[in-house]
């Protein structure tokens, strides 16, 4: 999912998704997942130079990325859109008075309990050996740009930076995700839970592990073998319940949490035993993946 926050970038989005000829475009990329420029042009029944043009206007807007790749003539050009969903956040700079941002590294987790398939690694090197999960106690963990795992957990430590008179009314937690396969499989469903406090806040299937076409921000010494980028989504939790990209997971509501300025913040992203789709998860920070950002935080008080 893409977040957008900014006038200008929304407009652009919404003038590229003004047009038929693109919304169709958009359609049958979500239906096939990628096709190449020909393709699409003998679909849609125009020419190549007008579909050129088209293509141009959705990758300036950030909708659509074209991969170059070998083929049996010859080079030829892969589309495939970047996000499944947008949400155009026309308040974000309404209220910077009322919250607080940070920005935790996927390596940043204070507690974990893991098992294979596993791995660590920053944007230049794995971290010791995969599949063993000790080296998820390595200091250099800090420097991390993605983890994966099968089962298990992580926890991370969400600052609190409340003053005694202020509330919690929201918390957004936006990360790139996805499951975790041995090797890659693009159909490989994982119910990825998450609780705050220990409080149960819901799960989301991922749909797989994807690794067909290389992640923007994915380095080059990356085997194409594994993990390259993972979806990108919005979980919220506020007065009304816990949401994921605006779609209620769970009824808990944020009061219900009862966090004061003296209140840890305990995030836990997990597979548990008793998960019905067991497909692991693998989290994408910094130099990796579609999106390059860590877990970002963004708390709403009044």
């Amino acid at each position: 999912m893409r977040e957008i926050t900014n006038p200008d970038e929304a407009a652009e989005v919404c003038k590229a998704l003004g047009s038929t000829v693109r919304m169709n475009l958009i359609r049958m990329l979500s239906k096939n997942k990628q096709m190449n420029l020909n393709e699409l042009a003998g679909k849609l029944n125009i020419t190549n130079g007008a579909m050129t043009q088209h293509m141009k206007i959705l990758m300036d807007a950030g909708l659509i990325d074209v991969v170059l790749m070998s083929g049996k003539r010859g080079s030829q050009k892969i589309c495939h859109l970047k996000d499944n969903r947008i949400l155009l956040d026309f308040l974000a700079d309404a209220s910077k008075d009322n919250m607080y941002l940070v920005e935790i590294p996927v390596g940043s987790y204070a507690n974990y309990n893991i098992y294979p398939t596993c791995g660590i690694s920053t944007k230049t090197s794995i971290i010791g050996e995969v599949d063993d999960p000790r080296y998820f106690d390595a200091p250099e963990r800090s420097d991390a740009s993605i983890i994966w795992f099968g089962k298990g957990f992580v926890e991370y430590r969400i600052p609190n930076y409340l003053k005694s008179n202020q509330k919690i009314v929201e918390m957004q937690i936006s990360f790139e995700i996805s499951s975790e396969a041995p090797g890659i499989c693009e159909e490989w469903p994982s119910d990825i839970h998450f609780h705050l406090n220990e409080a149960y806040l819901g799960y989301w299937t991922s749909p797989g592990d994807f690794g067909i076409i290389q992640g923007i921000y994915t380095p080059s010494w990356w085997s194409p073998n594994w993990n390259q980028y993972g979806l990108l989504k919005l979980l919220s939790i506020n007065k009304e319940g816990t949401f994921i990209d605006g779609r209620k997971i769970c009824g808990l509501a944020i009061d219900e949490l009862e966090i004061n300025y003296k209140s840890d913040i305990i995030f836990r992203i997990s597979i548990p035993n008793d998960a019905e789709n067991i497909g692991g998860v693998t989290l994408f920070g910094k130099g990796f993946g579609n999106y390059n950002q860590n877990i970002n935080v963004r708390v709403i008080f009044e």
